[in-house]
């Protein structure tokens, strides 16, 4: 066969190929142990081993209501919303490589890392953590993850 046969071929056919391996599979992940989505968006999507969770505030989901206290109560039950979404993916805090901790007055830094801590071991994920203008529904703190399986 001619290298430019050869080459004819390929070109046809490595392109399916590359395809099929890439392909995106994406899977959304819902449970009704963290708060229902309140907008066009998905608890947490699936993708190809990795867990990307929408940012979760301290809404209390049995009854709909933010958590009554201050910020460290507020950072413990977003954690909890956060690690009930990953346990509908069938992980755990231990699977997450990256965190992103939104607060609404980094005075209170101190305190929500306080509360961070309890729910994350060595190696601990990748963090950043943002002082922002204001969050839903008037939450002092919000965090999303990425996790791996």
């Amino acid at each position: 066969m001619s290298g430019l046969r050869v080459f004819r071929q390929l070109s046809v056919l490595l392109p399916h190929v590359f395809l099929k391996k890439n392909k995106v599979m994406k899977k959304v992940i819902s449970t009704a142990k963290a708060p229902s989505a309140i907008g066009p968006y998905s608890q947490a999507i699936d993708v190809n081993g990795f867990v990307y969770t929408s940012g979760q505030i301290p809404i209390n989901p049995a009854t709909g209501n933010i958590v009554e206290g201050g910020i460290k109560e507020q950072t413990r039950q977003s954690l909890l919303n956060v690690r009930a979404v990953l346990e509908e993916a069938g992980l755990t805090m231990a699977n997450v490589v990256k965190t992103t901790v939104f607060m609404a007055d980094m005075n209170d830094f101190a305190d929500m890392n306080s509360v961070y801590a309890e729910f994350f071991t060595e190696p601990f994920p990748a963090r950043s953590a943002v002082a922002v203008k204001s969050l839903p529904k008037g939450a002092l703190v919000e965090i999303e993850v990425v996790a791996t399986k």
